[in-house]
């Protein structure tokens, strides 16, 4: 059950409010004073704070409580709703330093609280799922979108794509350089996706140097081609002109063996959905783990795409 915790007067939420939270699933703890909450906080946090505005007496008491809740570690990211009396709506506030998630007016409908607590649990859901770097949909999207391309009556490519030589990459260029390249890459897949194959595509980050994108089938081969092609016509920029020079650049590899690597390339593994050939996202992915080792054995950017029946 999702625990909300409401810090506020004892008639910011009523008897019937209660009620109808609970009956939906949320078990409701109610704090009236500032070191109850705090200390309820601290000891078992809650999944979301409903806050009624002023409850400490002060914008920075409540800015200071906020901000006691935000660094609560086991739950970093805990939601805050803030009821606002209707008269205060038109007061200017700097949000950046009273940070909530949203604002409901009071006095308020108990229906329209419960929207409001199921809009913040589905946004933070999206927020927790994206990548933090790239901003795309994370590997719970990600393992959706597929399940929903097998579940169509088109056939989609599914479309695993790989930085190669990433990690001696970032050894010898730095963390930096190396989320530069990530986010390069990120943009070109969403760029060409968007130009070439935009109904009905995805595009999602795994982490790291991984990304996943869906277009159907008939694209494929289109939008694989431009992403290597823009890839190419932009890799060299965060490469040395001594490595572009040599076509190749030295550094460690797992084993902590001085290693030659070739220059940065995209690898790309394509699983197609068409023919009802899979039912679950755990066989297209096994499928492309294959092909990945197959793709990424070729030299520079390559695509392969699985044609077994």
């Amino acid at each position: 059950m999702t625990r909300i915790l409401v810090a506020g007067s004892k008639t910011l939420l009523s008897p019937a409010g209660h009620v109808l939270l609970n009956a939906k699933g949320y078990n409701v703890k109610v704090c009236t004073t500032l070191n109850t909450t705090l200390a309820q906080v601290f000891d078992d946090p809650p999944d979301m704070l409903l806050l009624e505005k002023n409850f400490t007496g002060s914008l920075s008491g409540d800015a200071e409580l906020i901000r006691s809740v935000k660094a609560c570690l086991q739950k970093a990211n805990i939601p805050i709703l803030l009821v606002v009396p209707t008269e205060e709506l038109g007061v200017d506030m700097d949000w950046n330093a009273y940070p909530v998630d949203d604002i409901i007016e009071a006095p308020f409908a108990v229906e329209i609280l419960l929207v409001r607590i199921r809009l913040a649990e589905s946004r933070m859901l999206r927020v927790f799922d994206n990548n933090p770097l790239s901003k795309l949909p994370g590997n719970t999207s990600i393992l959706g979108a597929i399940q929903r391309a097998l579940d169509r009556k088109e056939g989609y490519g599914v479309c695993y794509v790989d930085i190669d030589n990433f990690k001696p990459y970032n050894d010898r260029y730095g963390f930096s350089r190396g989320d530069e390249i990530i986010l390069m890459v990120a943009r070109i897949i969403i760029n060409v996706v968007d130009e070439l194959a935009r109904e009905d595509s995805f595009v999602g980050h795994v982490g790291g140097d991984d990304y996943v994108f869906i277009v159907r089938e008939e694209n494929v081969t289109k939008v694989c081609d431009k992403i290597l092609d823009n890839f190419n016509l932009v890799r060299n920029m965060f490469l040395s002109a001594e490595d572009i020079a040599a076509g190749e650049f030295v550094g460690r590899d797992r084993m902590d063996r001085e290693t030659r690597f070739g220059l940065l390339s995209l690898s790309i593994a394509v699983v197609t959905t068409g023919g009802n050939k899979y039912h679950h996202y755990g066989e297209v992915s096994a499928v492309a783990s294959q092909l990945k080792h197959c793709v990424k054995k070729l030299e520079g950017s390559n695509f392969l795409v699985d044609r077994r029946n």
